[in-house]
C-alpha cells in the first residue's frame, strides 16, 4: 500500500468536497479515503476517480486477505478485479465464477451498508457460477 499515492488521492477528494486536506495518522488513512468516498455518494456527487479507485482496492484486498483463493473473479469496472474464495482453481479463459458489480456497491457491501440479498434483488450485483455468492464473506 502506498501512504503517498492513497493521501494524494484522499486529499483530491476532500477538496472536491469542500473540505480541509487530510491531518490524521497515516495508519488510519485507508478508513479516512473510504469514509471520503462514501461522503461524495451520500451527497449525490461522483467520486474523485482516483480516490473511488484507491478505496475499491483497499476493500478487494481485505476480501482477498479474509477469503484467500482463485474460485470466483470479483470485477468491479473500471477499478479492478481480483480472485477470491478458496476452492477449484482456475487458470484459463472466462473463470466459471464471476461477480461483477459498480464501485457503489461494492464499497456499500464491504461495509455493510447493504447485504448481498438487497444487491441482487435491485440487480446491483451480475453473479454467475455456483460459488459467485460473497455473502459469507461480507461485510468485511
Amino acid at each position: 500500500m502506498d501512504l503517498e499515492k492513497l493521501r494524494s488521492a484522499l486529499d483530491g477528494q476532500l477538496v472536491a468536497l469542500d473540505e480541509p486536506p487530510y491531518d490524521g495518522p497515516a495508519s488510519a488513512l485507508p478508513g479516512a479515503l473510504v469514509d471520503a468516498v462514501l461522503a461524495a455518494y451520500d451527497r449525490g456527487l461522483r467520486p474523485e476517480r482516483d480516490a473511488a479507485r484507491q478505496a475499491v482496492r483497499l476493500l478487494l484486498d481485505r476480501l482477498t486477505a479474509a477469503a484467500p483463493g482463485r474460485t470466483v473473479e470479483v470485477r468491479v469496472p473500471p477499478y479492478a478485479a481480483v480472485q477470491a474464495i478458496a476452492g477449484p482453481r482456475h487458470t484459463r479463459g472466462t473463470p466459471p465464477n464471476v461477480v461483477e458489480m459498480d464501485g457503489r456497491t461494492w464499497i456499500s457491501l464491504a461495509l455493510g451498508r447493504m447485504t448481498w440479498d438487497e444487491a441482487m434483488a435491485k440487480g446491483l450485483i451480475s453473479a454467475s457460477g455456483s460459488r459467485a455468492d460473497l455473502s459469507a464473506h461480507l461485510p468485511l
